[in-house]
């Protein structure tokens, strides 16, 4: 079955059974600074799981795209992407086990036509010090639908994935109890951690078995459903939300909800019974194209393929999502997927030229499943063509920085060039050519060989090394984001969030109405605000919109919502981010009375009741930067002082 196929029939199957179909939401959530991407399916979600209600109702499914930035160096794999889809589908206190596990059972087996011979599942051990009991709830429904199949599920428990490796698995087992480390879910990572009031559960995973694949014993002596040699990979996971923490423990929630994350890449390998996700029909017909662009097979290529292919896939989105490169934030990790996919076509031979002919592909894979694709369709080739032109001068000046250094005698920073008169190429130097300017490795490695420059014996160690703190900091920087929305919604977060409304108004008032917002970013500290502008502010247009907004403070005008449906909201004039997609029925927050409205947008929160909180203590709106973001797009920081 092909995967786009995949998507429809899951969509489907979920609606016969009472669910709302909801859109994806943007790679780029607009009105949650607390992370840079859409990481997972229950993202736009968590305040609906945490009590919320939703407009659509208990039941909920759809299929979003995830963009995980810190995966891009694992890229090249037959597994490992950093785009990728989420089949979810929700119960927002409606069912639960009893429900979900013979329902994705019965999509898996029998709509999808997975056998059920290779699939294991996974669920929770229990926690004795927490009194948590073991799962077998779970276990039990599990092995009846096993055996429906005519096929005798064996139990074992395992305990932590290290216990994993040295336990195996038991002749006949097919469902396997672990413990907290692997099959309990809640926003953070340790069960111990949980603060008060945390609601989380058990989890049960299901594993598909490419069983032609052997066991690598490089990563434990035995295989088991959670190893990571390839064998068994995980194709979805059942959250059973229903434990909240209290002081002395855990109590059941008076709401269970289901949470099912699905990842449609994985599900179509199984397909197709294929360990390589770029062989499913979402992926293969970018290599193909590679293929046929670059002369070469992908046997003998496929690490390079593989980037390229995902690499532009999740540049194409967030080029859909509103995104444009840059060098701050999202459009920074863009940029490296840009780069990055450039970079690896020049160990194709591809040298120029070449994103104008894949793009179109991609765009060719999605655009009859997401009208937003192919509506962009322009604007994001132009993007991402764009794009390479530049890198392709950076390249240039990386030349010209290369025969800098094989001139100099040092790098700048007490990193000697020459030694014992003999010119030699550091990794650090190495790195910094492909840090500042995108040269690819083996670029620099030849063309030292051309100039007869001696690569240091010791290249390749300080290289990696500079490349592991680069993403030690990316993932200092990524760490603890994700915060289901939730992590934002302190009264500075809320007073800050409702200022960027009231900026977007001043700035619509000075500049006209086709001034749109282009993201924003807000913190304790301050508030960002990028927007669609040509020229710089001039100080005085800077005044302007901070006595437009201390105005509107001053008024201490009323803060209210009202929910509508989507075209009604639009129609009477209500505005929402850029990229934005929106349900059938959205949140319009109104500031001022209906005979003097300042600001109407689509939102879904959070902020304040009324303006005149933002002037508590004597506080005002200030802009302290107004800057470029990228072409055509400005910048603004401001605070409340």
């Amino acid at each position: 079955m092909m995967a786009q196929e995949i998507r429809n029939k899951y969509l489907q199957f979920f609606e016969e059974r009472g669910h709302k179909v909801i859109p994806r939401a943007p790679l780029v959530l607009h009105n949650d600074p607390t992370t840079l991407f859409t990481g997972s399916g229950m993202q736009q979600l968590m305040s609906y799981l945490l009590g919320q209600v939703h407009p659509e109702g208990k039941r909920i499914v759809d299929s979003q795209t995830c963009l995980r930035a810190q995966d891009i160096e694992e890229v090249g794999d037959n597994r490992h992407t950093t785009f990728f889809e989420m089949l979810g589908n929700w119960s927002l206190g409606d069912y639960f086990k009893a429900e979900q596990f013979p329902w994705i059972f019965e999509f898996l087996t029998d709509v999808v036509g997975l056998d059920p011979h290779k699939l294991y599942i996974t669920t929770f051990l229990g926690h004795e010090a927490f009194g948590i009991p073991k799962d077998t709830e779970s276990g039990a429904i599990w092995k009846k639908l096993f055996a429906g199949k005519g096929i005798e599920a064996g139990e074992m428990e395992i305990g932590t994935e290290a216990d994993g490796y040295q336990k195996g698995m038991n002749p006949g087992a097919r469902i396997f109890y672990y413990a907290a480390d692997k099959n309990w879910w809640y926003r953070g990572k340790n069960i111990e951690d949980m603060p008060v009031g945390e609601p989380g559960g058990p989890s049960s995973e299901i594993f598909y078995e490419f069983d032609y694949i052997e066991h690598n014993t490089e990563y434990g002596p035995k295989c088991h459903p959670n190893c990571d040699c390839g064998r068994f990979v995980e194709i979805g996971n059942n959250v059973l939300m229903q434990y909240v923490r209290r002081e002395n423990g855990f109590e059941p929630l008076p709401n269970k909800n289901i949470d099912f994350g699905g990842g449609l890449e994985r599900i179509a390998m199984a397909a197709i019974d294929s360990a390589d996700a770029f062989k499913s029909t979402i992926l293969w017909p970018i290599v193909e194209k590679l293929e046929a662009v670059s002369g070469k097979k992908y046997d003998s290529h496929s690490t390079s393929m593989r980037v390229i292919a995902d690499h532009l896939r999740g540049a194409v989105f967030l080029a859909v999502d509103g995104v444009v490169p840059s060098n701050k934030e999202q459009g920074y990790v863009m940029r490296r997927l840009m780069r990055r996919a450039i970079r690896f076509a020049f160990d194709l031979g591809i040298e120029q030229n070449f994103v104008e002919q894949v793009v179109p592909v991609i765009v060719g894979l999605y655009e009859a499943d997401y009208p937003e694709v192919k509506e962009n369709r322009e604007k994001v080739i132009e993007i991402l063509v764009k794009e390479e032109k530049v890198f392709r001068q950076t390249l240039r000046k990386g030349l010209q920085e290369f025969e800098k250094i094989i001139l100099t005698t040092s790098l700048g920073d007490g990193d000697s060039f020459k030694n014992d008169f003999e010119s030699r190429l550091s990794g650090q130097m190495i790195f910094k050519l492909y840090d500042t300017y995108g040269f690819p490795v083996e670029l620099s490695k030849e063309e030292a060989f051309k100039r007869g420059v001696v690569v240091a014996d010791n290249a390749d160690v300080q290289f990696e090394k500079s490349m592991r703190e680069q993403r030690a900091r990316s993932q200092t920087a990524a760490k603890g984001t994700f915060k289901g929305g939730l992590g934002g919604q302190t009264l500075q977060h809320k007073k800050y969030h409702t200022a960027t409304h009231l900026l977007q108004s001043a700035l619509r008032q000075l500049f006209g109405l086709e001034l749109r917002q282009h993201g924003s970013n807000i913190t304790e500290e301050r508030l960002r605000f990028d927007f669609s502008h040509e020229a710089k502010l001039t100080d005085e247009e800077i005044k302007q919109a901070e006595d437009l907004v201390n105005g509107w403070i001053a008024e201490d005008l009323p803060v209210k919502f009202t929910e509508y449906p989507t075209q009604q909201a639009l129609d009477m004039g209500a505005i929402g981010p850029f990229g934005e997609r929106y349900a059938e029925t959205v949140k319009v927050y109104q500031m001022g009375p209906d005979d003097h409205i300042v600001s109407l947008e689509i939102c879904g929160g959070p902020h304040v009741d009324h303006t005149g909180q933002l002037a508590e203590d004597g506080k005002k709106f200030k802009i302290t930067k107004e800057e470029s973001s990228s072409a055509g797009i400005r910048r603004i920081k401001a605070v409340l002082v």
